[in-house]
């Protein structure tokens, strides 16, 4: 079967979802009460989740570990005592790296299992695959990546960076370190391609030509046309919006082509430590990244977070961003609920407005409008040992701004 294109995969996608949505179980009620949609069973001692990430195709390579990393977070809420007295009963389901297939496991979780919530997606395609099955059935999905934004739901909690979170200060850090030209590489579905129209309008305010722009399909390995065109543009400096595997092959044809870091730096904002350790360290030395967390990352919290992580799952396995956001989320959760003192999706998104943790990134802080959190904007550089370093941060937590509402350049995009 050929790999993803954007248009053809969300509108396959969104067949799925009708037809889930003619077949789905009907409203049903819990120990609490009536609620509209489809609500979660919590008459016994347990309350299930749903996990739902790929665990097999070309998103494999970076999903299996934010399915650990929500584990992990499971088993230390339950080791002390649960949520509103009980344990939680993790569900879960494959994705398959396949945007249809997302749509019909999240209404299984909703409507079979019934569970209080959903953890998991990935690429940008697979949510808005996902959110009209969440927001049909009034369920909340956590979604723990970094996206495109220019999107809110009711229904989902956005615990990975919004785009003033992580691609403007990609930006401004090229900008800061004399950049004046980029070339943009890209997975071809709907994050790259909103995020390059994001990219290109910062660039044309901020005197910062765009030489090029490229599109390979997801789990593509055939690089070396766009290597050659990357390397014949002369640009200061790439922006890297490939995801999952094809990383790979690009970065290996990168160094083959004879670019190297120094010359012609790449910013990618898709690469995070497990994928370094799958590309090789001898083809990613010294590029950049731009994220919210690194294993590196200073603190107490990160500290415990790391060895907790490392005891479960092997000495030799690092920590990331995306599967630190999707720690955090389980946690920001049961905070919710908590707070809420009860499990009703309405109660608890009415009770997450100013939800903090002391999370391995630092503190967050859930902002109850836009249903993103507030995020410390960081960008590393990849060291020989697979490790990223931190060169660079914002201070504090940067407000999530999902409409970069507060960038003048940016009126029109949405």
């Amino acid at each position: 079967m050929s790999l993803f294109r954007g248009r053809r995969i969300l509108a396959g996608a969104m067949t799925v979802v009708a037809a889930a949505a003619m077949t789905a179980c009907g409203s049903k009620t819990t120990d609490e009460g009536g609620a509209t949609g489809v609500s979660a069973d919590v008459s016994g001692d347990t309350v299930k989740v749903g996990l739902l990430n790929s665990l097999s195709g070309t998103m494999a390579i970076s999903e299996v570990t934010v399915r650990d990393a929500i584990m992990l977070a499971v088993e230390e809420i339950n080791a002390a005592g649960g949520v509103l007295g009980k344990k939680i009963q993790p569900v879960g389901e494959d994705g398959a790296s396949d945007w249809p297939t997302f749509a019909e496991k999240a209404e299984k979780l909703i409507s079979e299992d019934r569970v209080a919530a959903v953890f998991g997606c990935w690429t940008s395609a697979s949510r808005k695959a996902v959110k009209p099955v969440f927001e049909k059935n009034k369920a909340l999905l956590f979604y723990p990546v970094q996206y495109e934004g220019l999107e809110q739901s009711p229904y989902i909690f956005y615990t990975g960076a919004t785009t003033n979170q992580q691609i403007v200060p990609g930006l401004d850090y090229l900008k800061a370190q004399g950049a004046k030209s980029v070339y943009l590489v890209g997975s071809d579905y709907v994050f790259p391609r909103t995020a390059n129209k994001i990219i290109k309008a910062y660039a044309t305010a901020n005197g910062m030509a765009v030489l090029g722009e490229d599109y390979a399909p997801l789990g593509s390995t055939e690089f070396g046309t766009i290597v050659n065109k990357v390397k014949s543009s002369g640009a200061d400096a790439v922006f890297n919006t490939l995801n999952g595997d094809s990383n790979v092959a690009f970065f290996k044809e990168y160094k083959s082509a004879g670019l190297t870091a120094a010359a012609m730096p790449v910013v990618s904002v898709s690469i995070a430590e497990e994928e370094v350790k799958s590309i090789g360290t001898q083809y990613l030395e010294g590029q950049l990244t731009a994220w919210n967390y690194y294993q590196t990352t200073p603190g107490a919290a990160n500290s415990k977070f790391v060895a907790a992580y490392k005891a479960k799952y092997g000495a030799d396995k690092p920590t990331s961003d995306p599967m630190e956001a999707a720690y955090v989320g389980v946690h920001l959760w049961k905070a919710m609920v908590e707070k809420a003192g009860a499990f009703d999706v309405e109660k608890v998104r009415s009770a997450s407005d100013g939800i903090t943790f002391d999370a391995p990134e630092g503190l967050v802080t859930v902002d109850g409008k836009t249903q993103h959190i507030a995020k410390t904007a960081r960008i590393g550089k990849i060291g020989a040992d697979g490790l990223i370093t931190e060169v660079w941060n914002s201070g504090k937590p940067v407000a999530p701004d999902p409409y970069l509402k507060t960038y003048p350049w940016a009126s029109g995009l949405s």
